[in-house]
This record gives C-alpha cells, structure tokens and sequence, in this order.
C-alpha cells in the first residue's frame, strides 16, 4: 500500500482553502460589508495558518498571520473592507500559494512588500487598533458583553462522535485558560459503567467560569471549527448571579425556572455561536444523536481519489466492453440459451459499470467556471474596463478529462472578449450602454452534448475589418464574394490577428486557432455568432466524454464504422425515385426540408458493388443537417474510445478507433470532418465546369 506522505496531504486541503479564498475575496470586492464572507475569509486563514505551522511551513504560518490579522481587524469592525484591501489579499493569497507548492522559488523581498502594502491599508482605515488605543479596546461598547471585571460563564456540551473527528475537547478548554483566569468543572454523570463505555464517545460536558476582559467574539473564536457540533451557552457572571446561577452544572434540567431567562437571553444574542443550555447528561437528546450522526455521516459523502487511478478505471471497463461485446457475438452465433442468457445478463451489468464508473469521473463545471472569476478580475483591473461576470449551468457536468482539455480555449474566449470585445466606459456611454460590460460563460445539456457559450454585450465583430486584413494577409482575393459567416471563419487561421498593436494580450495572431484545434480535438465545433453593436457570441459544442460513447456500426463496402450516435437524428432508405429527383445535385427532401447528403463510398473510394438498397443517414453539425449515405447499418455498438497513432495524424476524418467483437478494428468518424472534406471535394469538381 502506498504511505501517505502528510505534507502532500497538507498541500492538497491548502489548495482548496485557497481556492475558496479566492472566491470569497472576489465576492467580497462585490460585498465589502458582507460578514459572512469576511468570517469565511479569516477562517481560512486561520486554518492555513495552524496547519502549516503543524506541518513545518513556518514561512506560510508566519506570512499568513500578518495576512489574518488585516482580516481580523476587519472582522471586528475596527477598518473597512475595500477594493484595494481586496485586491492586495489576492496577491498575498498568490504569494501563499507560492510558499506552499515551490518555496525555494519565492523572494521574501516580494512577501515583505505585500506585508507593507497590506500595513499602509490597515493604517488608512478609518478606526484602526493603533487609533483607537487600549482604552477603545476594553471600552464598553457593546451592550450584551459584561463589564471587564465580571467575567463570563460558559456551558459546554460537545455532540458525542466529536472525538471520531479528530477534535480534542481539552485543547479548547486549554485555550479558554489562555484567555484569562478560569474554573474548569465537569460533569461525568451521563458516562456508564465501565463495560458499557465507548472510548470514542464524549458524554462530558462543562461548565468553565471565566474571570477575563475578554469579549465574548473572543470566546467563540476557540470553538470556531467545531461550532456545528456542539451546543454553546455562554452568559455574563452578573446576570448568571442575578438569574442564580451557581458553578454547579449538574443537572441543568432541575435548575428553577428563574434561569430559563438569562440562557433564552444568550440564545436571542446577535453572535450566531450562542445555543440552547446543554441537555441533561442521563442520556444524549435525540437531536444531538442526529447532529452527530449527520456530521459522521459528513465524512463519508466524499472521498479523495488519485486522478490516476480513475483512468486506470475507465481503461479497465473499457476493455469489459470489449470482451462483453465478444461474448455477446459468440452467444448468439450458436444456439446454447444458457450462454446467451449470462451473455445478456453480463451486458447489463456491464453497462451498469460503464455508466457508475463514468458518473464518477463527472465533475460539475462550476469548478472550471470558478477559475475565470480572478482571470476577468485582473483583466478588468488592468485593460480599465469594469466587467461583471455571470456564470450559468455550474451543476452541468462533464467528463474530468474534458474540463481539463477545456480549460485554456475558455481563458482565450475571456481574453478576447473583454479585450477585443467589450468597449471602454467612454465608447460605451456614446452608445447609451452601461458602463460596466457583461460577460456570461454558461453550461447546458443539449442531448448527448454539453453546449459552452462565452458570450459579452460588446460592439462585436467588426467584419469589414476582419475582411481587410483576411486581404491583407493573401488570404483572399480582393473583392471575392463570401459570406459573413466565412469571413468571421479567419478569425481562427493561424497568425490571423485585427490587433492594432501587440500588447501583453493580444495582437499575435495566437489564441484562436488554439480554441479551434483544441476543440476539434475534443470532436467538438464552434459557433460564432455577432450582432453589430450588441456582442458577439462563441458556442462550443462538445460530447460528455472521451472515454466511452454510444455509436452507430454501419457499413460501407468491405470496411465497417462508427458513427457517434449524439450526431444521429434519423436513418432512411434512399430509393431510386430519391435519387431520380435529385438529379445528380445530393439533396434529399426529408419532409419538406432540403438536406444535403455525401455518399461515403465515394469519400472512401470503396470498391465493390454497392448495395442496392442504401441508407441515409442524416446528422447533425450545429445547425447543419447533412446525410451520410451507407450500405448497410447494422446496429448500435458501445463504443471504446481508442486514439489514432501519431502516423495518421493528418487522416481528419477519424477522430479514433474501436475493437468490435470480433476482435476487428473499426473507425470512428468525425462528422464535422466529413462534412468539410466533402464540401471541398465538391468544389473541386465544380471548378473545372466554372473554367
């Protein structure tokens, strides 16, 4: 088995906490006087502060405090949260991570200088510590919090799985002593005879009297991570002592009815950590049994897994297809029921793990999506061009090895439409528009499919410029007639660029035909739409996964082939009246509708007779109808995805391969591939006739 180095582990729960800083930050420069998420953001701190002081990242521990105590400042009112606040944590949560994954790269010069950055803010506020003095710190502003010389009672009942958590309850109460003076009393009575006792169950509870200036925000930091699992009354000795109060816990449920009022008091309090009194110790309260048992139950809903043994997986039930597909051929060729009955049994169970395994590898794209939130932040920042952006269909989920896969041509799309697309505030006011531009990234399903749209409500594609330089570059002749839709189509030539300068972002003709080749990759296409004045639109069409697909086997002439069955609207017989009322042109009237078709055969140079009775079938490219003409379709076929040697890399039209179960090869078409090659070929053949 595989140790477990903790540091690594270490590493990977600071990253997600810096994840989630990331976006708390962002909100908060949306938010300045949210407190949740300022709480949410200290928290954060605080723990990678304690944790990287346990695992030896002293330089993480020691920056991160000066990091959480601007946020503490904020967190107790004594400075305002800002833009400038914001964005300077964002720097310093970069340089965290920095000292976390590749310390010996980092230069504490630029440390240094975000501890000073952060300092000047922290002094610029309008109430800092330094302002505001000891006085201000022990006045006695807020009303609830008792007198400094009074101190405070505090009743403590953990839920009793806290100890299965890894939460130590005297550590907490060792906290509490540093806090000031303190009586520590506990309550064992609803702990059972020694055969009885489970070593992992905490039934004590405690009543601790504090003889401390502290506040009572003080008071709840120490049980700041275990809040949800436990119950917390903390009252002012003065009103414990008016109400009767004594130090004796004991019983809670036999106190007179007089000190029902100061605990309701503690309840009503505006601090969120405030409870209900501990309950009686005889045995647990059926909703601490249920708290305890949702916060087990917490930590079993998710479990890390190395991204390596998840591949690992999907080649393994892709191989079961496989030989599940083989048996299933060998079953029915003979005339055993036995065996075509476990044949037909272990194709279901098959299917069954081909579906769970490849559920497992779906990740929501709010996890993509979150990535782009700092992008347009700095982008924004530094183009001077204020950008709100949206994100829609978060919950939409993709294969693993997609998001990953799709990661860089979104950030080319966010680029080019807050650079090129969205117009400064000035030019934007001249057309009435707000002056903070809009960019929607958003997810759907459209059956097999996941549709991405990148879409801003900027002054969109200026086609006599794209045009020009299309000229420019030899593209196209001067004067050639072509489409809107063609011309936006150079857009994605490589080195093609309508930068009027190189800059930091743009102007080298780099990023598009990335998007474009990446996304072909993914047997994926894109849709550019624009309205003059109002944005532009890109749509990128992709399928769920890479790993395993639902394909159509067909055949044409001696060779047979998969057709991805997302791309399949119907099939249909092309009879000879069909062909008749062609007239040689490859259009097919499919209830009204012209629909252009391609004979594969002729694509594929096939020899042979072809069947008398031929199939079309028509698919979908966007919003494209085109039908493919076969000899025979022979069924459906899950189909396991297999990649193409790096030797027929220049062969377009098959995006991979699969073993049937037989044990042949079949080829996978790509149908936005087909369709290209097959218009070009056409316009080969028209130009010699147009000459």
């Amino acid at each position: 088995m595989m140790e477990l180095d903790p540091t690594e582990t270490f590493r990977q729960e600071a990253s997600e906490l810096l994840d989630s800083l990331e976006s708390v930050l962002l909100d908060l420069g949306q938010s300045p006087q949210n407190r949740d998420l300022i709480d949410a953001a200290f928290r954060a701190l605080h723990t990678i502060k304690g944790s990287g002081a346990m695992f030896g990242f002293d330089k993480v521990a020691a920056f991160t405090h000066d990091f959480e105590t601007a946020f503490d400042l904020i967190r107790k009112g004594k400075i305002d949260a800002n833009h400038e606040i914001v964005t300077v944590s964002l720097s310093a949560r970069d340089y965290i991570r920095t000292l976390i994954e590749d310390p010996d790269s980092t230069d504490p010069i630029i440390g240094d200088a975000i501890v000073e950055e952060l300092q000047r803010l922290i002094g610029a506020g309008p109430a800092t510590a330094k302002e505001a003095g000891p006085a201000a710190e022990n006045a006695p502003e807020a009303a609830p919090e008792a007198p400094a010389s009074a101190g405070w009672r505090i009743e403590i009942a953990f839920e009793p799985g806290i100890l299965r958590n890894g939460t130590n309850p005297l550590v907490l109460l060792d906290d509490l002593r540093a806090l000031g003076p303190c009586t520590v009393e506990a309550d064992t009575a609803a702990i059972p005879v020694l055969a009885d006792l489970d070593p992992e169950t905490c039934l004590i509870t405690w009543t601790v009297t504090l003889e401390s200036a502290c506040s009572q925000d003080e008071i709840e930091d120490v049980f700041m991570f275990v809040r949800d699992e436990m119950k917390l009354v903390i009252t002012p000795l003065a009103a414990a002592g008016q109400a009767g109060f004594g130090l004796d816990m004991s019983m809670p449920g036999e106190a007179p009815a007089a000190a029902a009022e100061p605990v309701a008091k503690a309840e009503a309090a505006p601090a969120p950590a405030t409870r209900a009194a501990a309950p009686a110790p005889a045995a647990p309260a059926p909703e601490k049994a249920e708290l305890n048992r949702r916060a087990e139950d917490k930590g079993t809903t998710t479990v890390r897994v190395q991204a390596e043994r998840l591949d690992e997986l999907m080649d393994r039930v892709g191989e079961l297809v496989i030989a599940q597909a083989r048996l299933s051929q060998i079953a029915h060729s003979g005339n055993d029921l036995a065996i075509k009955a476990i044949a037909e049994e272990i194709e279901r169970l098959a299917s069954g793990l081909r579906d769970s395994t490849m559920g497992v590898r779906m990740v929501p794209m709010g996890s993509l999506f979150a990535r782009f939130r700092r992008l347009v932040h700095d982008l924004s920042r530094d183009l001077g061009k204020p950008v709100d952006f949206v994100t829609v269909g978060e919950d939409t989920e993709m294969d693993k090895t997609m998001i990953e896969r799709l990661a860089d041509p979104l950030v080319h799309l966010i680029r080019n439409a807050i650079d090129h697309g969205i117009e400064s505030a000035e030019d934007r006011a001249k057309t009435s528009k707000s002056a903070t531009g809009r960019i929607e990234l958003a997810a759907r399903y459209v059956g097999a499919q996941v549709l991405v749209t990148v879409q801003d409500d900027g002054a969109g594609l200026n086609t006599a410029r794209i045009r020009a330089k299309a000229e420019e570059n030899g593209l196209i002749p001067p004067g050639a007639n072509l489409s809107e839709h063609e011309i936006h189509q150079f857009l994605f030539h490589p080195g093609f660029s309508t930068a009027k300068t190189i800059s930091a972002l743009s102007g080298r003709g780099v990023g598009m035909d990335v998007v474009k080749r990446t996304i072909e990759a993914m047997r994926g296409t894109i849709d550019l739409t624009t309205i003059p004045g109002h944005g532009s639109s890109v749509t990128l069409r992709l399928p769920l996964t890479l790993a395993i697909i639902d394909g159509l086997l067909i055949r044409v002439g001696e060779g047979r082939y998969i057709i991805p069955l997302s791309a399949v609207e119907e099939c249909i017989e092309l009879t000879a009246a069909d062909e008749a009322r062609a007239k040689g042109r490859s259009f097919l009237n499919v209830r009204g509708d012209l629909v252009p078709f391609l004979r594969l055969r002729d694509l594929f140079d096939s020899e042979g007779q072809a069947d008398p009775h031929q199939k079309v079938i028509v698919t979908s490219i966007g919003d494209t109808r085109v039908g493919l003409v076969v000899d025979q379709i022979i069924g459906s076929h899950q189909t396991v995805i297999k990649s193409l040697s790096k030797l027929h890399a220049d062969v377009t039209m098959f995006s991979g391969a699969t073993i049937l179960g037989d044990g042949s090869a079949a080829l996978i078409l790509d149908v936005a591939q087909l369709v290209t090659l097959g218009q070009s070929r056409a316009e080969t053949d028209r130009t010699p006739e147009a000459a």
